[in-house]
């Protein structure tokens, strides 16, 4: 893969300006890019779990809320007017429930029988936290989101299981009312927090140590708070052990064409 060099503003590319990039070989978590735009989480399964997936979601929409679902063998969808196996900074591709490989283009791995789901990100609704106040520190660090699997249950579907997902967001504690406010009018993309405060309620033993993303510092007067967050599909992948799967690197989000404002809620 050639090297790309990140752009100055991110925030003002546009969908296809930030694709073209990342075909090209730019592979960098997508938080800030493209104001105004909505990301997605994707997940892609064979179609024998399709309708096991849509049924996973469809009992845990918090961490799993479908935005658009491809035909069979698809590699568009409705709001992704691009190539969805090269246009993301970075796929992970399962065998098994195993992390096989890690790629900024999936098209060798990609099989016609995949049905691509694409599932609400947090990152839709960062631009609202930032213009309300609410700082960001991933985006203030130029870091990945940490994530982490907690200890809580996802309701199972068919074949597939597994524990819920959650991105963290330090917040001033007097901002955290804010927090939640701001991010409950956005459901289609996680919606307000699972949690705030101790990590250990959702059987976090160690918040500087993320299962995916990179760690944030926590300020003094700051406050932990918890976000559904729509890797939970790849850790139900790793712990149902289907055949195969293709999902984005953690943080490494499919940016579409739909705008925030088609997800908020007065």
């Amino acid at each position: 893969m050639n090297q790309v060099d990140p752009p100055a503003d991110p925030a003002s590319l546009s969908p296809r300006e930030a694709r073209a990039l990342f075909r090209a070989g730019l592979r960098v978590p997508t938080s800030g890019y493209c104001a105004g735009h909505t990301q997605a989480n994707l997940i892609a399964l064979p179609r024998e779990l399709a309708f096991d997936f849509l049924l996973f979601a469809q009992r845990n929409p918090k961490s799993c809320p479908v935005l658009d679902v491809a035909e069979e063998g698809e590699t568009r969808a409705s709001i992704l007017d691009g190539d969805l196996r090269t246009d993301l900074p970075a796929y992970r591709i399962y065998r098994h429930g195993e992390l096989a490989a890690e790629v900024g283009d999936a098209r060798e791995h990609w099989r016609d029988d995949l049905v691509a789901f694409l599932v609400g990100c947090s990152f839709t609704f960062e631009g609202a936290l930032l213009d309300s106040g609410v700082p960001v520190r991933h985006i203030e660090s130029g870091s990945n989101v940490p994530m982490y699997r907690t200890s809580r249950q996802c309701r199972p579907a068919g074949r597939l299981s597994g524990p819920l997902v959650v991105s963290m967001r330090p917040v001033p504690a007097e901002r955290v009312p804010e927090a939640v406010r701001v991010t409950s009018r956005y459901p289609a993309v996680h919606g307000a927090p699972v949690h705030v405060g101790d990590p250990a309620a959702l059987g976090i033993t160690d918040i500087g140590r993320p299962d995916f993303g990179e760690p944030v510092d926590i300020r003094d007067g700051e406050t932990p708070v918890f976000w559904a967050c729509g890797v939970t599909p790849q850790a139900a992948v790793m712990a149902s052990a289907p055949e195969f799967a293709i999902g984005h690197a953690p943080g490494h989000m499919a940016v579409t064409d739909a705008r925030d404002t088609a997800h908020q809620i007065p």
